[in-house]
């Protein structure tokens, strides 16, 4: 079941899965479902593994939500409460939506950085290779210490990423489908939803305003297409257009827009304009009074569609540039995303010189900023590498010792009288010389080649693999010790049904290869010890854990 620490935000009761009654929970990492009087989860799925959710359509029998997993597999519920079947099934649609972009972008980031890690570590990629492709571990096991500095770490190297774009053809890649009934159904995922909110802030300042409290969020989204604001070639508005005063907040931010106009000093847009011989001529400067009264309904469409195509795409570029909550107004965000406010002016260098800098200064050509460093100017490095030695007591000889021992050793050398029938018997000196000849016992490594020329370099390098696989699994079993938790039991007895099968899959193939090269040099016996110590250990502790339970 749920750990003590989960925290669970949905509980949802009476909840069918393969025809079998139970409980969904949603809870802040993972979804789950469990069966009526058991205390464990059946189904279990985080949230970073589900790519979407799909519902059953609006009367069909059966309420259902579906989730499809990146994996290609589905886990289907069927929500079975006759009375508020759809209010359950719409609480949890709803939840998933706000939970699922946020740890789809964690998992496209963890994502990333494996691939990043296993392009740049050809030993890493071996190693997963070897572990996780034969299957000798789940991958979850062989990520779980090497992305500890990214999710425990800290975020700021990944909060300064940038961000995605938002693509100017947004809203015209949203194509309705006909339903079968002189109706439009569109499919709207949180990409598409969250492109709206950035680009149009004024439409998710009324969809706080009115989802869920007077609009449901289908209700919402249907108005909204059939809103003035989005089909703004239309002459006539509704009454009961919600979005009315979405279409004056963006009037007077694309105002504002052009009284402002462009704050980048080298840039002059004056100088797009067709001029003849000078300024003024071959064009009116005044308009005639008259023309707003004989404008064409063809023309305020007209015109009305390329003032909408020009704040759309000025909406686009602001968004790119906008952090933090978008401000409600619109005429404060143009005010302040472009950072020409009178505070931002204070603190800030002009604006020509910043344009000017960001022209002719490369950040990938100037040098780096190193820390000024203090050499150690070191007599004897040995001892700083070392350490510090104990100071040890020394005798000193004087030379009147000298002079007593080497008298002595004359005297000693004059009485030497040899006695060579008492130093070996025939037998001794007999298999001394066997021992010392050519092909002796003593005598094998005399012409023999080395180890590394023995073994082909092949051997030599799937040897290291194995060696580096081992030692990770090693680690692994190493680390479980001392055993103190349920979850540190459950990972040892894992992780030794982990050696055995890299023994039987990875070793012993290497073993009969060898064999079959006839090699007579034990490559793997130092791996076989080191395996037989992991053996040894988790047997003693097996016997003494039943002993307890005993």
């Amino acid at each position: 079941m749920a750990s003590l620490s989960e925290e669970v935000l949905l509980v949802v009761k009476k909840v069918r899965q393969r025809k079998q009654d139970g409980t969904l929970y949603l809870m802040a990492e993972r979804i789950a479902w469990g069966p009526e009087g058991k205390d464990r989860f059946t189904v279990s799925h985080p949230y970073s593994d589900i790519r979407c959710q799909k519902i059953s359509p609006d009367g069909k029998a059966k309420i259902q939500l579906q989730l499809v997993l990146h994996t290609g597999e589905s886990s289907t519920f069927h929500f079975a409460n006759e009375s508020t079947a759809l209010k359950d099934r719409d609480a949890a649609k709803e939840l998933l939506q706000q939970l699922l972009p946020k740890f789809k972008k964690k998992a496209n980031k963890e994502l990333e950085e494996k691939n990043r890690m296993l392009q740049e570590d050809p030993v890493l990629f071996q190693l997963y290779k070897d572990l996780v492709v034969s299957q000798v571990i789940s991958a979850e096991e062989f990520w779980a210490n090497r992305l500890g500095g990214m999710n425990h770490g800290d975020p700021a190297p990944y909060n300064n990423k940038q961000e995605v774009g938002i693509s100017g053809a947004f809203l015209a890649d949203i194509r309705p489908q006909t339903d079968g009934c002189n109706g439009l159904r569109y499919n709207l995922t949180a990409d598409i939803i969250e492109s709206i909110f950035r680009t149009y802030p004024a439409v998710k300042q009324k969809y706080s305003e009115n989802v869920p409290h007077n609009l449901t969020e289908k209700e919402f989204w249907t108005r909204f297409f059939q809103s003035h604001y989005f089909h703004r070639d239309r002459i006539n508005t509704g009454s009961q257009d919600i979005f009315s005063e979405c279409a004056k907040q963006d009037e007077k931010g694309l105002k504002s827009m052009v009284t402002q106009g462009v704050k980048n000093p080298l840039v002059d847009l004056l100088s797009l304009e067709d001029k003849t011989l000078d300024e003024g001529y071959g064009i009116s400067k005044t308009l005639p009074s008259t023309s707003s009264a004989n404008k064409s309904v063809k023309e305020s469409s007209n015109s009305a569609i390329i003032k909408r195509f020009n704040h759309h795409s000025a909406m686009v570029l602001a968004a790119g540039s906008r952090r933090g909550d978008m401000p409600t107004d619109q005429a404060s965000e143009t005010s302040s995303t472009d950072g020409n406010s009178r505070d931002s002016d204070f603190f800030q260098p002009p604006p020509k010189k910043v344009k000017l800098q960001e022209a002719i200064e490369y950040e990938d050509l100037q040098r780096e900023i190193v820390p000024k460093t203090v050499a150690l100017n070191l007599k004897k490095s040995d001892r700083y590498a070392h350490g510090p030695v104990p100071l040890q007591s020394q005798q000193y000889t004087t030379s009147q010792d000298i002079i007593n021992s080497v008298s002595y050793i004359r005297q000693e050398m004059a009485n030497y009288k040899p006695s060579l029938t008492r130093v070996l018997s025939s037998t001794t000196a007999t298999s001394a010389i066997a021992a010392l000849s050519p092909g002796g016992v003593l005598m094998q490594t005399v012409g023999q080649q080395s180890i590394n020329q023995m073994v082909p370099t092949d051997i030599q390098g799937e040897l290291k693999h194995l060696y580096i696989a081992a030692g990770e699994l090693l680690r692994h079993f190493w680390s479980c010790f001392p055993v103190s938790t349920p979850f540190l039991e459950e990972k040892v007895t894992k992780m030794k049904a982990n050696l055995e099968r890299f023994q039987i899959t990875k070793l012993r193939p290497f073993q009969e290869k060898i064999q079959r090269q006839y090699l007579s040099a034990n490559l793997t016996g130092h791996l076989e010890d080191m395996f037989q110590t992991a053996y040894s250990k988790f047997h003693i502790w097996q016997t003494r854990r039943m002993m307890r339970n005993t």
